[in-house]
């Protein structure tokens, strides 16, 4: 196995092991309750700690300050948007985690916050 393809590898491990605990360790109720009202300090604050979760993963990479504030942002904006629209989606149809629905809806969160992981990695190795 040749370098870039580990140094995918341990920045997908990195990203992957700060999205489980951000997002099902340290997530309070508080945060939890209130990511589908838009713009609540709870949802904005839940995006802001993964943004900032992500800098260790992100600075390893690329010492750019540039590269590093724009990566940042990105996910930000991003996370906290489809965690928004998650909640949204849930609270108007009022699914619980008996419906199918709720777990496709769940699926495609994760998968969007994944596939933002691989995009910055994307960005990040594309550099190097």
């Amino acid at each position: 196995m040749g370098f870039p393809l580990l140094t995918l590898l341990g920045g997908l491990v990195l990203f992957q092991s700060k999205h489980f605990l951000f997002d099902f360790v340290f997530q309070t109720s508080y945060q939890l309750k209130n990511k589908g009202t838009y713009a609540h300090p709870g949802g904005i604050l839940h995006a802001g700690l993964h943004a900032a979760g992500s800098l260790p993963a992100i600075y390893l990479f690329s010492p750019s300050a540039t590269m590093v504030a724009g990566l940042v942002v990105a996910e930000f904006v991003i996370h906290y948007h489809m965690d928004w629209l998650k909640e949204r989606v849930v609270r108007v149809n009022g699914l619980t985690n008996k419906d199918a629905t709720f777990w496709h809806i769940f699926g495609i969160d994760q998968l969007v916050h994944n596939l933002t992981y691989t995009a910055m990695l994307t960005v990040l190795l594309a550099q190097v």
